[in-house]
C-alpha cells in the first residue's frame, strides 16, 4: 500500500477575520502555530518518506513543523499553491469585496469567474495542481506515506480529480478545518476486484 497525506496550513490571522488570501504570503498566527506542533507528532507517527509543501508562506511554516517532527526537509512547490482569487478580493472580506466591487462580487456568486480579473478558475487550479500531486504519488514506493501540505479550496478541487470523481461528487465534500487532513491510500480492494487504485480513506481528520 502507498499512503498520501494531504494536510490544510495552520490559521492565519486572516483566516480569523474572514479575509480571502489566495496567492497572498499570510504567515501563521499563534493559533495556526501550536495547530502545526499539534499534528507534527500525529502525521510523523506515520513514518512519512517525503513532505511536500506549497511555497507560500502559512502552508510552508506548517510543512516545515511536521517536517522537523519526522525527521525530513519540506520541499516547496509552487503548483500546490491555493486559488488565485485575484488582486481586488485579496485581503477584504466577502462584505468588504461587495461593496468595493459589486460587480466583480456578483460575478463571482454567480459562477462567472471569467468576469473576474486575475481569478483562477478550478480548471487553471487542476491544471498545475493536479501533476504535482500525482508526481507525488508516484514518487511513493510500496508501504511508502507521503504528505503534502497545501490549502482549502486547492485540496478540495484536486483530491475528486485525482481520484476520476465528477465534478458534482467532489463538490459534497466538507469544508477542511485550518490542520485537517485527508488520507488516499493505492491499494487492492475485493470490492474492485482485486486491482490497486487509489481510494479516498478519510477526509477532515484532526488532532486531538
Amino acid at each position: 500500500m502507498r499512503r498520501l497525506v494531504l494536510l490544510r496550513h495552520g490559521r492565519t490571522e486572516w483566516n480569523d477575520t474572514g479575509r480571502a488570501q489566495g496567492h497572498a504570503d499570510v504567515p501563521l498566527d499563534a493559533v495556526g502555530e501550536a495547530q502545526a506542533e499539534a499534528v507534527a507528532p500525529v502525521l510523523a507517527a506515520l513514518s512519512p518518506v517525503a513532505v511536500w509543501s506549497s511555497d507560500l508562506a502559512r502552508a510552508a511554516g506548517t510543512a516545515a513543523v511536521v517536517a522537523a517532527e519526522a525527521g525530513l526537509e519540506p520541499v516547496l512547490d509552487p503548483r500546490l499553491r491555493e486559488f488565485d482569487v485575484g488582486p481586488h478580493r485579496t485581503g477584504l472580506t466577502n462584505e468588504q469585496y461587495a461593496a468595493a466591487h459589486p460587480e466583480e462580487h456578483a460575478a463571482l456568486v454567480a459562477g462567472d469567474l471569467a468576469a473576474v480579473p486575475g481569478r483562477e478558475t478550478p480548471a487553471d487550479v487542476l491544471a498545475r495542481f493536479l501533476p504535482a500531486l500525482t508526481s507525488c504519488a508516484d514518487a511513493l514506493g510500496e508501504g511508502e506515506t507521503g504528505i503534502v501540505v497545501s490549502h482549502g479550496a486547492a485540496t478540495r478541487v484536486a483530491v475528486p480529480a485525482f481520484l476520476e470523481w465528477g465534478a458534482e461528487v467532489g463538490e459534497s465534500l466538507g469544508v477542511l478545518a485550518n490542520c485537517g487532513w485527508v488520507v488516499l491510500e493505492h491499494a487492492a480492494s475485493t470490492w474492485t476486484g482485486g486491482i490497486e487504485r487509489w481510494r479516498l480513506t478519510a477526509w477532515n481528520r484532526v488532532a486531538g
